[in-house]
């Protein structure tokens, strides 16, 4: 059973974690102090519940919680070797867990143990910050909140910073919190309610004071030429240029993208101030560990070309590496974590909007997200005064700290596939829907692409939520709809890097009854359409400059002459053929093509099922029911072949252990003789 007092904090950190004008996500943490039982002794211990390292307020667990007792936090400022060995706390806080202890403590902890009050809150709402950031932040704390409210000056968050804090509230006992400088707020209270209340507060009457006294325009005039596009547009020029940024945001490590051309992306990029204030960077130690010290923002209006864009984007890239590993040379020491890469993590196009990166999408989401508290922190600063975040010096400290590296370090292994997205056709149901499955369960994103959009939705939504799976229309006999549906999924995770062409369909006839339209709509949709989608996806993986990989999910009939399908076996040769085409001229760009020749897959097929499972048993002379069985008899292993077989095949052509291999079609049919590859 919950604690009272936890069960009251996980309530109240809910509330605060679900408005972003509170706090951003995974930003923040609170705490209550609070009794239980000991179970050994029997008697009564104090307590601290405080959010763990990592955890979200919005959806805080018990889980989440690191529980310390409190007579032994207290005492560690005994022993404290003072702020120039003040990681060595950290470490300290493990001999103060209660039983198992919960959550792994975080770096502020210190700040919510030593606060003599039962319940404490940090976070990191927009107002907040841009007092916090404001040229003159201890002056306008001053007024804006009286006694009410103390600034304290900007310090690296950790042991003393805990002790400072608990040094303020008890010389100012009518303060209910403080402005953080260059960083957030903190505020307390005798109860759960009182510290949110005061927590709330301080936001809204940071809030306040800014609209009622802030500058109309903080961002100056707009930019000729910079102005948003037109939304379809800033969606198409996105679209092409999404391939080219991710590549830019690739090149020491693979990332994932976001893409938003939110109003206040679009707004602040047409603003006069934009280049200035994008080069100072961020500040609050929350934004610039997930979007770098500063962005890469493209110097062309809106009304450049999109080639003009892309060749001027390249040029900043080699610049901002330049910048950022002078950043690191200027400040780093013999004991700094080696550079982590000089790459953005934001890239902002005027007009366009801003594409956002991480490990994977909901880093690179959240990232975004980040970037956006940040033009709304300097919109606040320079609407009263002038925009001062910390000085890279202190950006360095935090970002190469060893206390972030060691949790760097804490992450687990990433999945085979993760940093990878995935565009599999015909995904709805079958072959397509089990390789879907099976490339999400391996890490990578994946585009569920089919011709019915709310199966595709529906087989998407199975997969998880819009960071894993997305489902878009994919007719793949029409060129306008493959490339829309590619432009759906560069805009969606930042780029494509592996193809599985498996949509298809099948008519069982023999050469004297198929229709010069049996023979017309098959070629269409498999032979056409494999084209159609490899030409556009190909165009993706060249610009992106990460190599990639195109499955063909062709067929043993692509070697194998049974009876009765002409329309259908020769699709599949011409298949099979495009494979070894592509592979010869994709390779020179590390973009590997390589085919997987099923047997009949009639479990979960959708093509068996729509009539071709009928026409075959017919040919055959056996009962529907019995085909699969009839079709795994034939062979060598006698096993039925099912989609998740073909789905491993996918999943070891793309992997890392044949990395080497292109041009190559891996039979996954038990084992049948006259389809032998020769």
């Amino acid at each position: 059973m919950t604690n009272p007092t936890a069960a009251a904090l996980l309530a109240r950190s809910h509330r605060l974690g679900a408005d972003p004008r509170n706090t951003n996500y995974a930003g923040g943490n609170t705490s209550a102090k609070g009794s239980d039982t000991d179970p050994v002794t029997g008697a009564p211990v104090e307590l601290l519940w405080v959010k763990g390292s990592g955890g979200d307020l919005g959806t805080l667990t018990e889980q989440g919680l690191a529980v310390l007792r409190m007579d032994r936090l207290r005492a560690l400022v005994d022993v404290y070797p003072g702020v120039d060995r003040e990681d060595e706390m950290v470490a300290a806080f493990d001999y103060c867990l209660h039983g198992k202890g919960g959550a792994a403590p975080s770096i502020d902890t210190a700040m919510h143990a030593l606060v003599d009050a039962a319940h404490v809150d940090h976070l990191h709402p927009d107002s907040g910050i841009a007092i916090a950031t404001a040229a003159d932040g201890e002056e306008l704390t001053a007024k804006i909140f009286g006694d009410e409210v103390v600034w304290v000056p900007w310090r690296r968050p950790g042991f003393q910073l805990g002790l400072d804090i608990a040094a303020i509230k008890e010389q100012n006992p009518r303060a209910i919190g403080c402005i953080l400088g260059g960083h957030g707020i903190t505020a307390w209270g005798a109860s759960s309610e009182e510290a949110e209340a005061n927590s709330l507060r301080i936001i809204e009457t940071a809030t306040a004071y800014i609209a009622e006294h802030g500058a109309p325009q903080p961002f100056g005039a707009v930019r000729p030429g910079f102005e948003a596009l037109a939304p379809a547009e800033r969606r198409a020029r996105a679209a092409a240029l999404a391939p080219t940024i991710r590549g830019i945001a690739s090149t020491d490590r693979p990332m994932l993208g976001h893409f938003t051309d939110a109003d206040v992306v679009l707004d602040f990029l047409a603003s006069e101030k934009a280049p200035a204030l994008a080069a100072l960077g961020t500040s609050c130690p929350d934004h610039f560990l997930r979007t770098k010290v500063k962005p890469l923002i493209l110097d062309l209006p809106a009304t450049a070309s999109a080639d003009e864009q892309i060749a001027r984007l390249h040029e900043l890239h080699a610049e901002y590496r330049a910048d950022y590993q002078a950043y690191y040379d200027a400040h780093a020491t013999a004991e700094s974590p080696a550079i982590r890469g000089a790459d953005p993590l934001i890239v902002l196009v005027p007009g366009v909007g801003m594409f956002s990166y991480g490990a994977n999408k909901q880093t690179a989401r959240v990232a975004g997200e980040f970037y956006v508290n940040a033009i709304n922190v300097m919109r606040g600063a320079e609407a009263l005064s002038t925009y001062a975040p910390i000085s890279d010096a202190e950006k360095f400290r935090i970002e190469y700290w060893a206390l972030e590296e060691a949790k760097l370090q804490r992450m687990p292994k990433p999945k085979t596939h993760q940093g990878r997205v995935a565009f599999v056709t015909g995904a709805a149901s079958g072959i397509g829907k089990a390789i879907a499955t099976r490339l999400a369960a391996e890490g990578a994103c994946v585009i569920v692409a089919d011709l019915d959009l709310d199966k595709a939705r529906a087989a998407a939504a199975e997969l998880g939520n819009a960071d894993v799976a997305i489902g878009v229309a994919a007719n793949v006999a029409d060129a306008e709809a493959v490339q829309a549906a590619l432009d759906e999924a560069v805009l969606a995770f930042g780029g494509v890097d592996l193809v599985v062409n498996n949509a298809g369909l099948s008519l069982s006839k023999p050469l004297l009854e198929t229709t010069e339209k049996d023979w017309d709509l098959q070629h269409d949709v498999m032979a056409k359409g494999s084209f159609l989608v490899s030409q556009a996806a190909a165009r993706i993986l060249i610009d992106q400059r990460l190599g990639g990989d195109i499955i063909y999910i062709s067929s043993k009939n692509s070697v194998f002459a049974g009876p009765n399908n002409i329309a259908y076996s020769a699709t599949k040769a011409d298949q099979a053929h495009q494979v070894r085409l592509l592979a010869v001229e994709l390779g020179e760009h590390g973009i590997r093509v390589n085919g997987i020749n099923p047997d009949g897959v009639v479990r979960g097929s959708g093509i068996f099922a729509s009539g071709w499972g009928a026409n075959r048993a017919a040919t055959y002379g056996v009962k529907e029911e019995d085909l699969g069985q009839f079709y795994a008899d034939r062979t060598i292993l006698k096993r039925e072949v099912v989609p998740e077989n073909v789905a491993d095949a996918v999943y070891v052509l793309t992997g890392p252990e044949l990395s080497r291999t292109t041009g190559l079609h891996i039979p996954v049919d038990s084992g049948v003789a006259a389809a032998f590859l020769r």
